[in-house]
C-alpha cells in the first residue's frame, strides 16, 4: 500500500475543504472521529453481520468497499489533523480468529480508546485493528487503494458541485 500517496491525497482533500467551508485554524477532531463512527456504523450495516434475525445477506462486495474507503478516509484524515503517519499493519493480537461482529466491535473500542488519548499508539492500533477488518472482509491492499482513490476523486467532485 502506498501510505504516502493516500496521506497526500487526503491532505490536498482536507485542506480543500477547510478553505471552502472556512474551517482553517478550527479543530475539527471531534466531528471526524463522530463522522468516522458513522462510517464504521455504515460498514457494518451492509456487510449484515449482525443481524442474526434477517436471512438477507450482505450487500455487494463492491459496495461494502466502498463504505470501507470511507472510514479510511477519516482515520487518515484524523492522523493528518494531528501530525501522525502510517507504514502498514503491524499484525499482532488484531490476526486473532474474531467473527466479523467482533472485529467490528473492536473497530470501535480502538476508535473510542483513540478519541480518548489522542496519541500515536492509540492511532497505530485504530488504523491496524481497521485494516485487519477490511483483510477479514476479503480486501487485499490493491483492492483498497484502488477504491480509495476512486472515492477521493468522487469527493472533489462532490465538493465542485457544493456538496
Amino acid at each position: 500500500m502506498n501510505w504516502d500517496l493516500l496521506f497526500q491525497m487526503q491532505n490536498e482533500l482536507d485542506q480543500r475543504i477547510k478553505k471552502e467551508h472556512k474551517l482553517e485554524g478550527q479543530n475539527i477532531i471531534q466531528e471526524k472521529i463522530l463522522a468516522l463512527l458513522v462510517e464504521i456504523g455504515e460498514l457494518a450495516n451492509e456487510t449484515r453481520c449482525f443481524k442474526f434475525w434477517s436471512n438477507k445477506g450482505p450487500n455487494d462486495q463492491a459496495v461494502i468497499l466502498e463504505e470501507y474507503v470511507d472510514g479510511l478516509h477519516f482515520i487518515i484524515s484524523l492522523g493528518l489533523e494531528l501530525g501522525y503517519t502510517y507504514n502498514g499493519l503491524h499484525e499482532d493480537e488484531q490476526a486473532l480468529d474474531f467473527s466479523t461482529t467482533d472485529r467490528f466491535l473492536l473497530v470501535y473500542e480502538k476508535a473510542i480508546t483513540f478519541k480518548n488519548e489522542q496519541k500515536q499508539e492509540p492511532y497505530k492500533q485504530l488504523f491496524d485493528s481497521f485494516l485487519q477488518l477490511g483483510k477479514d472482509l476479503g480486501f487485499e491492499e490493491e483492492m483498497i487503494q484502488r477504491a480509495y482513490v476512486n472515492k477521493n476523486e468522487v469527493n472533489h467532485q462532490r465538493q465542485d458541485t457544493g456538496y
